[in-house]
């Protein structure tokens, strides 16, 4: 498995932004397809966005598409959401996870990170 560590989590108006930092540690990163997911009070878990091993491919639930950016630095470990026009329904604690494959899916993802809450005020 590999540890993973959000941050960049906070409180943030409507309409603003914030960029999600996910840093690994143990297996090869290169070698993962990564994902954001998102959990809000009383909902499952729910899949944001994922990007393959090398950046080329990138997948975007349709609630995000447009507004959130996944992206990878293979050489820094580490795997970024940066998300605009946030709205108050995108209020949830973030996870990131990490898998062989990319996939929307909850359970194709063997390691998670503890999650970042992120908080949008209308």
């Amino acid at each position: 498995q590999v540890q993973l560590v959000e941050s960049g989590g906070g409180l943030v108006q409507a309409g603003g932004s914030l960029r999600l930092s996910c840093a690994a540690s143990g297996r090869t990163f290169s070698r993962d397809a990564m994902g954001w997911f998102r959990q809000a009070p009383g909902k499952e878990r729910e899949f944001v966005a994922a990007i393959s091993w090398s950046g080329g491919n990138t997948y975007y639930a349709d609630s995000v598409k447009g507004r959130f950016t996944i992206s990878r630095d293979n050489t820094k470990n580490t795997v970024y959401l940066q998300m605009n026009r946030l709205k108050p329904e995108d209020t949830a604690v973030y996870y990131c996870a990490a898998t062989k494959r990319a996939t929307r899916v909850v359970t194709g993802y063997d390691s998670w990170g503890p999650g970042t809450q992120v908080t949008v005020s209308s």
